[in-house]
């Protein structure tokens, strides 16, 4: 048995945050999102696929639990510029105090939304990388291009 332990998956049809954001972008809808220091792992679900089908036949890989992860971390300021990058759309990230957009978010009952939107979520694929010799085919720039293809987005 393998275990395989990803953050937040991205890709054609991602619900949750991503699909949010996406269409946020798309609509170019100002996100006061621009003062957050964040740094998040993502993994694009073609290399959660390509690192399913390491473990499944690496004889090193039985009995190991991995994390797994694009290795390419990045804040959601620039999540969310490379989005409209790849839209061709401006990006419309301005900046506003973290500590008020929490108290709003708590207000309206979202303060767990902006939580995820605004922390950390580092994950180190070191064991995976070396055990393994794993490497993601994709990087975290193709992910991105193919997701916002996949979900029929423009350009």
């Amino acid at each position: 048995m393998v275990i395989l332990r990803p953050p937040l998956v991205y890709g054609a049809g991602a619900p949750g945050n991503f699909a949010q954001m996406l269409r946020l972008v798309d609509l170019g809808v100002p996100l006061p999102l621009a003062n957050i220091k964040n740094k998040r792992d993502w993994l694009y679900v073609g290399n959660l696929v390509d690192a399913l089908m390491t473990c499944a036949t690496h004889p090193a890989a039985a009995n190991n639990t991995y994390l797994v992860s694009d290795g390419e971390p990045v804040s959601t300021p620039e999540i969310l510029r490379g989005l409209a990058k790849e839209l061709g759309v401006s990006s419309r990230v301005l900046p506003f105090p973290i500590s008020l957009l929490k108290l709003m978010a708590a207000i309206f009952g979202k303060a767990e939304q902006v939580d995820r939107l605004v922390g950390s979520l580092q994950v180190d694929s070191t064991k995976i990388r070396h055990q393994l010799v794993w490497l993601p085919p994709y990087s975290f720039q193709e992910g991105f291009s193919k997701t916002v293809k996949g979900n029929g987005m423009k350009p």
